[in-house]
C-alpha cells in the first residue's frame, strides 16, 4: 500500500474512532427503550468531554506522524473528521433519535465545530514548534 494511502486510511479510521467511542460510551446512559437514564444536561457535559478528550488524543497521534504543512494538515483533518462526524450522526443518530435537522444542528451538530477547531490550533501550534518559532 503506498504511503498517501495509507495516510487516507488512517485519516479516515480516526475520523470514524472520533465519532464510535463516543456513540459507543453514550449507550450505557440509555434504558432499553431509548430514555435517557440521568440529567439531560449532565449527559451532554459528560459527552462533550469524552469527546474533547478522544479527539485530543487522536489528534496528538495523528500529528505525531506529520513532518510539514502542519497548519495545512490541521485543516484539512478537521475538515475531514468534522464531514465525517456529521454524516455518521445523519445516517445514525437523527434517525435513531427522532430529531429533525434543525434541532440536531442545535443540539448536537454545532458542537463538532471543536473538531476543526482542535486541529487546526494544533497543526498551528506544531507548525510553529517545528520551525523553531
Amino acid at each position: 500500500m503506498d504511503n498517501r494511502l495509507k495516510k487516507s486510511v488512517r485519516l479516515m479510521a480516526y475520523g470514524g474512532l472520533t465519532w464510535l467511542i463516543p456513540f459507543l460510551a453514550a449507550v450505557p446512559f440509555y434504558s432499553p427503550e431509548g430514555f435517557l437514564l440521568i440529567d439531560v444536561f449532565l449527559f451532554k457535559s459528560v459527552m462533550i468531554v469524552i469527546g474533547g478528550i478522544i479527539g485530543a488524543a487522536l489528534l496528538v497521534l495523528w500529528f505525531g506522524g506529520v513532518q510539514s504543512g502542519h497548519l495545512r494538515e490541521g485543516v484539512i483533518t478537521g475538515g475531514v473528521w468534522l464531514a465525517m462526524n456529521w454524516a455518521l450522526d445523519l445516517l445514525f443518530l437523527i434517525p435513531i433519535s427522532g430529531m429533525d435537522i434543525p434541532t440536531y444542528f442545535g443540539q448536537i451538530g454545532l458542537r463538532y465545530l471543536l473538531i476543526p477547531t482542535m486541529a487546526i490550533a494544533i497543526g498551528y501550534s506544531t507548525g510553529r514548534v517545528a520551525a523553531g518559532k
